[in-house]
């Protein structure tokens, strides 16, 4: 098995030469631009990610997208996020994370722009694919730039704790952004993703004087054939969810079923056998780095998924508008802003994998108390709800960065975001495909409702009990 992740890097992780005696070094006067500048762009990604969870009623319709394929585009940022997330951290590592972020931000605001002129639901999911693709390389660089720009200690712990708030804040700006320019016109939903676009160009005219090029001391090469059999096999599995809404049982669901399985063994032999692996299998024997990928995976499969499809169903259920569909979900998101940016208070007395017990319960508490909800005629009785997960989801964001980064080693930071990432994602994309499945499984969109909240609830109850067992063991 290759070693390449677990290697003790005897110089720093930038190639920079030293500076003279006396003088700056230069990445401490650019810490707190690089920190600015990873945070917009990553803003900016998610609210890309979050723009359809508002604009899909509209865009569907623009699209002529049927309800049973309406999972695709939601999903399409997801799948290109988790297809490519692990390769572009490795990308990132080996070959320069200002490099792969740079490209990112500049291929998001290119592809956001093409997602508003499709004009076929295919075409529009190949955009957001290609969305995806872009925003994996500003996550997996990012985290790797903040590591290189701020040392170990409490300055690297606020770091990353406001750099999980902007994943929050990004995720609450997007659906109020692209709602009210959506609500502009007819055609309003395709301008707020030329809008989006714009803005990720903007940040992209920045990051070459704000940001220091940093990279592993020892670049390898790209798993190109571990990412592809990954990709197709998440691929596989999101469209056997979306096919099982109409039979569980169906021979074409079963298949697909058997190809992911088969796509996962591949993936797994050829991590195991490749020099150059994007992911050393043998981290999963560490318990930290089992906690965070299985945090990342159930925040996406529990929390993420909810949440994606949550409004379009209160627009159905509760005839809520556009905007006010959205500015119920900035309740959530927005508190979960605030709750990852007051999370960096609990580090020294409160462990991450503890923070993200606590965030899983929390939400899957608030989460049962918004059954019934949907078919109450009343908004107001999601509030409650809405506000405790979104403590409870500011609590995961605060605490899944800090420990991807800190389950790797350091020289591989922006694999462990990777990965990190990429199981949020693949959590994401599996996660929407069946809360629409088991919501539109009944004619009784209420119901639907109900039983996708109370699936959300017990996903988040069985991630809590994990990560309370993944600890590391003494002696």
């Amino acid at each position: 098995m290759s070693t390449r992740l677990v290697r003790t890097p005897t110089t720093a992780p930038s190639t920079a030469p030293a500076p003279p005696p006396g003088a700056r070094t230069p990445t401490a006067p650019r810490a707190g631009a690089t920190l600015a500048v990873t945070s917009a762009a990553t803003a900016v990604a998610l609210m890309t990610y979050t723009a359809p969870m508002i604009t899909l009623p509209d865009t569907a319709a623009a699209l002529h997208t049927p309800l049973s394929a309406q999972a695709w585009l939601l999903n399409g940022t997801p799948l290109g996020l988790a297809a490519v997330l692990l390769v572009a951290g490795s990308l990132a590592d080996d070959h320069g994370r200002r490099r792969i972020f740079l490209s990112g931000t500049v291929a998001l605001g290119i592809t956001t722009a093409l997602a508003a002129l499709a004009d076929s639901t295919w075409l529009f999911t190949l955009a957001r694919v290609a969305q995806g693709a872009a925003s994996a390389a500003i996550l997996a660089s990012s985290l790797g730039l903040l590591v290189h720009a701020f040392p170990a200690g409490p300055g690297r712990i606020r770091a990353t704790g406001i750099w999980g708030a902007f994943v929050s804040g990004g995720i609450a700006a997007g659906p109020p952004v692209a709602g009210g320019i959506a609500s502009l016109g007819p055609d309003g939903w395709r301008w707020a993703y030329a809008v989006l676009g714009l803005a990720a160009l903007v940040v992209a005219a920045f990051v070459p004087r704000a940001v220091t090029e940093s990279r592993a001391a020892h670049p390898g090469r790209p798993d190109l054939a571990g990412a592809s059999a990954l990709g197709l096999a998440l691929t596989s599995l999101v469209a056997a969810l979306t096919l099982g809404r109409d039979g569980w049982l169906r021979a074409p669901v079963g298949v697909l079923l058997a190809v992911t399985v088969a796509l996962l063994a591949a993936f797994v032999a050829v991590e195991r056998r490749g020099r150059n692996p994007m992911l050393d299998l043998g981290l999963l024997r560490r318990p930290l780095f089992l906690a965070s990928t299985t945090g990342g995976l159930f925040t996406g499969f529990s929390v993420i998924a909810l949440f994606s499809y949550l409004p379009t169903l209160l627009q159905h259920t509760l005839g809520l508008s556009t905007m006010h569909a959205a500015w119920l979900f900035v309740i959530w998101s927005g508190t979960s802003f605030v709750a990852a940016l007051q999370a960096r208070r609990l580090a020294g007395r409160v462990s991450p994998r503890h923070q993200l017990a606590v965030g899983f319960a929390l939400h899957a508490v608030a989460v049962l108390t918004m059954l019934g909800a949907a078919g109450g005629g009343s908004w107001l009785r999601l509030l409650p709800g809405l506000v405790l997960s979104g403590v409870g989801s500011g609590l995961l964001n605060a605490a899944l960065p800090l420990l991807a980064v800190e389950s790797v080693p350091a020289e591989r930071a922006a694999m462990g975001s990777g990965a990190n990432n990429t199981a949020r994602y693949i959590g994401s994309a599996a996660g929407v495909a069946l809360m629409i499945a088991v919501s539109t499984s009944t004619d009784d969109l209420a119901h639907g409702a109900d039983v996708a909240m109370a699936v959300s609830a017990g996903l988040g109850l069985l991630a809590a009990v994990i990560v309370l067992l993944l600890r590391e063991r003494r002696g």
